[in-house]
């Protein structure tokens, strides 16, 4: 595939100087699983869903403005039922170099194969407990089995990056940190325990559940006192290795961050909302555009007004939200 040369593809960048090449594009706000920390019980049923036809003219626009990574998230993006064709298209657009997908698992053993056929680089897979009557505690659902088969085919399929996005609820599965750390001794996986977002559908956030970053590296250091820090990505404020593991296990601190200067995103919601920060309750509404009421000037002027609106930090800049669940602002 001939792509432009890197130096002369434009780059989007904020006020701040931080250069936007990775977008988040939720194409769907479904969900089959209703886990107490993200959607209640009895969530509405309505859901969006982007078009295939609108998704791809949006990727290829955001690429030829800088983009190279593509994050597919939801709701549950395998719901789509065209998603291996949205990698496919993904994958072959010029100047994306990756994409990857986040998803809860349930339905990934049945399209994994579709997926790595499209060009898929990496998954990464929601999964809070490695126990079925606690998983089915967390998520409403009993659905342990399938997620465990798709998880061991993630594990045996070394074509793929994987990292697993294990949320710690203090009391409920922080007494797992071992067992998902073992994960990493026979298995080339980056095991991530995160905190908890405050995007919970008003269910758990002030139940004294939170455990935050601190709190889990210091549980880390106390059962591992060997553990080894290294470099990891951007958002694993902490890495660590255990001498003899092949994989390595980060700590991602989601709500107490300090990432935010190297912020290097957007996100796209499932009904074509751009958000720049996960905490900024401003958004630019990319339905017009994609329903070719705008030309592309016009587009490409929505989304730079999306990157000048990034905070510094998000956090500081505001404490208000228009989304009570993560389901809402993609993934």
């Amino acid at each position: 595939m001939n792509r432009e040369p890197e130096m002369r593809r434009p780059a989007l960048t904020d006020r701040f100087g931080r250069a936007v090449d990775y977008v988040r594009i939720a194409v769907t706000s479904a969900c089959n699983l209703r886990c107490t920390y993200c959607l209640k019980e009895d969530a509405p049923a309505q859901t969006q869903q982007l078009d295939v036809v609108e998704a791809s003219e949006l990727i290829a626009l955001l690429a030829g403005m800088g983009v190279r990574k593509i994050r597919f998230t939801g709701g549950e993006p395998l719901l789509h039922p065209s998603i291996p064709e949205l990698v496919r298209i993904a994958k072959a657009t010029p100047g994306i170099d990756t994409v990857y997908i986040t998803t809860n698992g349930v339905l990934l053993d049945r399209q994994l194969d579709a997926l790595i056929e499209a060009g898929l680089d990496g998954v990464n897979l929601s999964l809070d407990t490695l126990d079925r009557e606690k998983f089915k505690s967390i998520t409403r659902r009993d659905r342990f089995e399938q997620v465990s088969k798709a998880l061991d085919r993630l594990l045996a399929t070394p074509s793929l990056a994987v990292k697993l996005n294990t949320l710690l609820l203090r009391g409920i599965n922080s007494d797992e940190i071992p067992a998902f750390v073992e994960l990493t001794r026979e298995h080339d996986v980056t095991v991530r325990f995160m905190e908890l977002q405050p995007f919970d559908d008003h269910q758990i956030w002030r139940t004294g559940r939170f455990m935050g970053a601190e709190m889990i590296r210091e549980r880390l250091v106390s059962a591992y006192p060997e553990i080894e820090a290294i470099t990891g990505h951007s958002t694993e404020h902490y890495s660590f290795r255990l001498r003899g593991h092949r994989g390595s296990i980060a700590v991602i601190p989601a709500f107490s961050r300090n990432f935010c200067s190297s912020c290097s995103k957007l996100r796209i919601t499932a009904d074509a909302r751009l958000i720049s920060c996960l905490y900024h309750h401003e958004s630019i509404d990319l339905a017009p555009a994609l329903k070719g009421k705008m030309n592309e000037v016009e587009i490409k002027k929505r989304i730079i007004e999306a990157v000048q609106q990034k905070p510094e930090d998000g956090l500081k800049s505001s404490h208000d939200t228009a989304a009570s669940s993560m389901s809402q602002i993609g993934g």
